[in-house]
């Protein structure tokens, strides 16, 4: 079954169609003046239905609520590897596809062991799923072709199969009853590409289905006392990914504020929000993040690369804190937090810098990331010192290969930054190094000039024995 439609509405295949007959008949020379004006006439009347449809079928008031969206064209740009399910499919927009079929019956396994440990029956849990269908239907981006028995299925098969991962993380998969063999809950097998999968854009549901879904396990017998269900959710999840994160933190069991973003959760903006700066997270009206008071405004005026920076005096170092995007130029020394870069980075990225563009809430703080990344990184030598001085850690073949790797997040991105006093230093002066260089001598002539004079009055009067 198509999850999506993915055709044109009734009225308007009936309009193309009469104007694909007409440009046909008229090819072959037989069409008669009578027949093309009924052609234009029906035509006519196809427009004024289509402009006659309700409001609930325009695509502006579905856009408005969509939290989960189909990705642009102009991002994919030949990456669909990056943004499309490779084994598991979430939601509907990948639902049916062939080669991820075979998944469905791990899910069927997963919904059958759950029912069985909990001593449950499935009705309560279809009632209260179909009950906020609507509001889950909302979530995705166009209108979804599936009939309400098949969508509430889904997401019920679909968020069990999310929550018994989430849970099997936490607490083993052997105590939620499976064998250490098992080729899809356990710690081996695909469950990394499984992971990956679930930080796709579009392979998402709601965090609020998952809420529902909750009640089905024993979570005191499970998790060995009674859990905060507010916050459980959002610690489960974040611990599942955290073999994903691009910087290397202790989880402790940290959590997050989802209060920054407005309208529904789910997994890719828990991502999101962990990520983001901790003491700023709660700003979203602000239109400037903590890496762009290092950043020029966008324009044919470019921040040097590594190299150039370090010929004309400016130090690097790593900085430590918990979010690798919180970068600082202090006394001359620019200090960026260590990025850690293996094989899923590149995909979480796009997906996260994909998920900033589809939202008008949030600040783009990874697509601002990278774009920094991209100008100061020009060589594989940038990247060697970089590695030097340990801000960037990557398992890539090589350090052109992480050249060539922000230079593809950085296509298709259009980031409009403020100014910023920070922003008016680089550009006057280490836009060019020279510049700098030239800073540098002034002020340590100035200084020179200083003590020469000091000395000379010093020298005046100082008492002579």
């Amino acid at each position: 079954m198509a999850a999506v439609e993915s055709g044109l509405p009734k009225v308007q295949q009936e309009q193309s169609e009469a104007l694909r007959i007409g440009i046909e008949n008229k090819g072959a020379g037989i069409v008669h003046e009578d027949e093309l004006r009924q052609s234009l006439a029906e035509c006519r009347v196809s427009i004024k239905e289509m402009l006659a449809q309700p409001c609930q079928d325009d695509m502006e008031c579905l856009w408005e609520k969509a939290s989960i969206c189909r990705i642009p064209q102009y991002l994919k740009n030949g990456k669909d590897k990056d943004y499309d399910p490779q084994i598991v499919s979430l939601g509907p927009y990948h639902h049916g596809k062939e080669h991820l079929r075979p998944m469905d019956q791990h899910k069927l396994r997963c919904l059958r062991r759950i029912l069985k440990r909990s001593n449950n029956e499935i009705d309560p849990y279809l009632n209260s799923v179909k009950d906020v269908e609507g509001r889950a239907r909302s979530c995705y981006d166009g209108m979804i072709s599936m009939n309400s028995d098949d969508f509430v299925q889904m997401m019920v098969l679909d968020g069990c199969f999310v929550l018994e991962l989430f849970l099997g993380f936490a607490v083993g998969f052997g105590q939620l009853g499976y064998r250490l063999s098992d080729p899809i809950f356990s710690m081996r097998g695909p469950m990394h590409t499984i992971q990956q999968d679930m930080i796709l854009l579009e392979n998402q549901i709601p965090l609020f289905i998952l809420d529902l879904l909750l009640p089905l396990f024993p979570l005191n017998q499970l998790l060995g006392y009674d859990p905060n269900r507010n916050r459980l959710l959002v610690k489960l999840a974040l611990e599942f990914f955290y073999s994903l994160q691009p910087i290397i933190i202790p989880f402790n069991g940290r959590t997050v504020d989802p209060s920054p973003i407005h309208g529904e959760l789910h997994c890719l903006t828990l991502l999101w929000l962990s990520l983001s700066p901790s003491h700023i997270r709660l700003s979203p009206s602000r239109s400037l993040s903590l890496i762009e008071p290092v950043l020029p405004e966008l324009s044919s005026r470019t921040i040097p690369c590594v190299t150039d920076l370090w010929k004309a005096g400016i130090e690097f170092s790593m900085r430590h804190t918990d979010s690798f995007m919180d970068i600082r130029f202090q006394k001359g020394t620019l200090k960026i937090p260590q990025l850690q870069i293996h094989d899923s980075t590149r995909s979480l990225f796009l997906n996260l810098i994909a998920f900033e563009q589809s939202r008008s809430d949030c600040i783009k703080y990874v697509a601002s990331y990278v774009i920094f990344m991209d100008y100061l990184i020009k060589s594989p030598e940038d990247v060697g010192y970089l590695c030097h001085c340990k801000i960037i850690k990557h398992s890539l073949g090589s350090n052109a290969e992480v050249v060539a790797f922000f230079n593809q997040l950085c296509l298709g991105l259009d980031l409009d930054l403020n100014d910023h006093y920070l922003a008016r230093l680089w550009k006057e002066y280490f836009t060019n190094p020279w510049s700098f260089i030239s800073l540098v001598g002034g002020c340590i002539l100035l200084v020179l000039a200083c003590i020469q004079t000091f000395y000379t009055v010093y020298g005046y009067y100082r008492p002579r024995f």
